[in-house]
């Protein structure tokens, strides 16, 4: 119960956050900043709770610190390369052409369930806050270990997107550089792998509130592979590059990074 009534106030933030950027969106028909206040709000209710919740500084600051740093770099991420001068994203175009004129409808309660989503996945930093350990634990420390190896990952994938999509002769081609020569979309595998590092923090407090830190990674992971992510990624993927990333599907993995394949 007490989860619940210290969700409430991000809860109602996120969902004012979420009908301005509703309203902007249809303005600029554009969509795609919903990601950015998505990753905001996730940040935004993290430090809420250092200032609510009664536990050790340390806790406070190495693990409500890695969902903070995590959302103050992905919202950055997200408005530099795909909101702030761009066009909207083509999923999102995806979802406008089918929708029509029912569109507006559609995105004031898309994105009031992003700012819902956005709250409940940061209960994962109140669980972690509720740790009865004075001093971190070795889950924790193995928490924060694999956080930095997931940041880093998501990071140099960022990078080497970046820098082959700015090589003009790789124009209509698909990136298989790389970590992306392993997996086709291991920047989602690494955001993954992150809320898998909350969820060995939780499941090492011993306690049944513990455990519960294993289903937003659950969460992150269908919505990841089957939802938003990855489905509508390849959608527009395979009409922007046809055969280029068709063959690029027969050799390497979705998610989990692996040795290419023989294409067929």
């Amino acid at each position: 119960m007490e989860i619940l009534s210290n969700a409430l106030i991000p809860l109602a933030f996120s969902s004012v956050l979420m009908l301005y950027l509703w309203a902007r969106q249809i303005r600029t028909e554009d969509a795609s900043i919903v990601d950015a206040g998505w990753a905001f709000c996730i940040g935004i209710s993290t430090l809420y709770y250092c200032f609510v919740v009664d536990a050790p500084v340390i806790r406070k600051i190495c693990i409500c610190g890695l969902g903070i740093a995590w959302s103050v770099r992905l919202t950055y991420y997200l408005m530099r390369d795909r909101v702030i001068g761009k066009d909207e994203d083509g999923r999102y175009q995806a979802i406008r052409n089918h929708y029509g004129e029912k569109i507006d409808f559609f995105h004031f309660f898309f994105f009031q369930a992003q700012g819902l989503l956005a709250v409940y996945l940061s209960t994962t930093f109140l669980i972690l806050l509720s740790n009865p350990s004075s001093h971190l634990t070795l889950g924790e420390y193995i928490c924060i270990a694999l956080w930095l190896i997931a940041m880093l990952g998501e990071a140099v994938a960022d990078s080497q997107l970046a820098s082959f999509r700015s090589n003009p002769s790789n124009k209509g081609q698909t990136c298989n550089v790389g970590l992306w020569k392993y997996s086709r979309h291991p920047n989602y595998f690494f955001e993954w792998l992150i809320w898998i590092a909350y969820a060995v923090a939780g499941v090492s407090m011993g306690t049944t509130l513990g455990i519960l830190a294993i289903l937003p990674a659950i969460v992150m992971y269908v919505f990841i592979t089957k939802l938003t992510g990855i489905p509508y990624t390849e959608l527009q993927a395979l009409k922007s590059r046809k055969e280029s990333y068709s063959r690029y599907q027969q050799t390497t993995n979705a998610f989990f990074p692996w040795f290419p394949k023989e294409a067929l």
